[in-house]
């Protein structure tokens, strides 16, 4: 008569949460986290190649593989408490209800004093978290204001694209509706989007403008220079194909010719380093249009936004902010 199986090991079960980092109990815990991190799987107004709407579940699960640890800041950055919100539900009416349904999502959160980093699905999705904020600043052009920064490989300054003024190619023409606005990596725009940039509507930088980071170099004077320009508190939008394709090439709209990730960092920690950083996003990955490594480098960027959110900010910080 068998024995059954030899008892090897221990049995009890060990559940992995879907949760950014895979963090659970009171290190993932909304009551006590300084950072949220809001899931919003939703991409109807893509116009070239679909798929940011499975961003958000391939971001969180590469990011299972991280480690805690930052050795650039020697901090484990998770203590700072991070919440995973359950996925936001799409609105299939149209892009400016699922905007105000981001708005109402970023608003809860933000009442509660937390910072949200949305993670997306397409860039039409900041509009809606910047208007949460920007409801926070009566006075958005002063130095008591909010200046959103602006990655991406295109201008998305059109006034109308595809019969919306919601969509993902008019997100940077909405915003500056709001607040000032800082463009960093563009190499890809219309006749139109120029002369709205040239006519004062946002502050540009083409890539690679004169005098960019040449290889091996880190490019002080550009990152100051983008720095100054960021008056008051920032809100930090990333569309992923601010990167180089060889980078990140799971995007719905690669252009070649972008930003690595030593130049992107870089950018991030001074701006996290000079301004207080009250929100940001990290939008486009399209996970089945390249390799794994993609979703990798996304939840890597994010958990670098919280590092430069939570940690970096060493000025006299005015009460109230989200997630001070």
């Amino acid at each position: 008569m068998s024995a059954g199986p030899p008892d090897v090991g221990d049995p009890t079960p060990v559940w992995t949460p879907f949760s950014f980092l895979g963090l659970d109990g009171e290190a993932a815990a909304l009551d006590g986290a300084r950072v949220v991190v809001l899931p919003v799987p939703y991409d109807s107004t893509t116009s070239f190649r679909a798929g940011a709407r499975h961003g958000p579940r391939a971001i969180i699960e590469a990011s299972y593989h991280l480690e805690d640890y930052d050795p650039e800041l020697d901090a484990d950055v998770s203590a700072v408490g991070i919440h995973t919100a359950p996925f936001l539900e799409p609105h299939m009416d149209g892009p400016r209800p699922m905007l105000d349904r981001v708005r109402g999502a970023a608003t809860q959160f933000l009442d509660m004093g937390k910072l949200v980093g949305l993670v997306g699905g397409e860039h039409s999705l900041t509009l809606g978290h910047v208007e949460a904020l920007a409801r926070r600043y009566p006075d958005p052009y002063s130095d008591q204001g909010l200046t959103v920064l602006y990655l991406d490989a295109h201008a998305d300054l059109r006034d109308e694209y595809m019969g919306t003024r919601w969509g993902h190619a008019s997100v940077a023409r909405r915003i500056a509706d709001l607040c000032p606005v800082v463009q960093v990596g563009v190499r890809s725009l219309s006749q139109p989007e120029m002369s709205f940039s040239k006519e004062g509507g946002v502050a540009t930088t083409y890539w690679p403008p004169q005098g960019m980071w040449s290889s091996g170099g880190s490019g002080p004077d550009i990152v100051s220079g983008i720095v100054d320009r960021l008056p008051g508190d920032v809100y930090i939008t990333v569309d992923l194909d601010v990167f180089d394709p060889a980078v990140v090439p799971a995007v719905g709209t690669p252009e070649p010719g972008g930003m690595d990730w030593g130049q992107v960092t870089a950018l991030l920690q001074a701006v996290g380093q000079a301004r207080r950083i009250v929100g940001f996003d990290v939008t486009e990955l399209s996970p089945e249009l390249g390799p794994p490594a993609s979703a990798y480098v996304a939840a890597k960027l994010v958990y670098k936004l919280i590092a430069y959110a939570t940690l970096c900010y060493n000025i006299n910080r005015r009460p109230g902010a989200p997630g001070v």
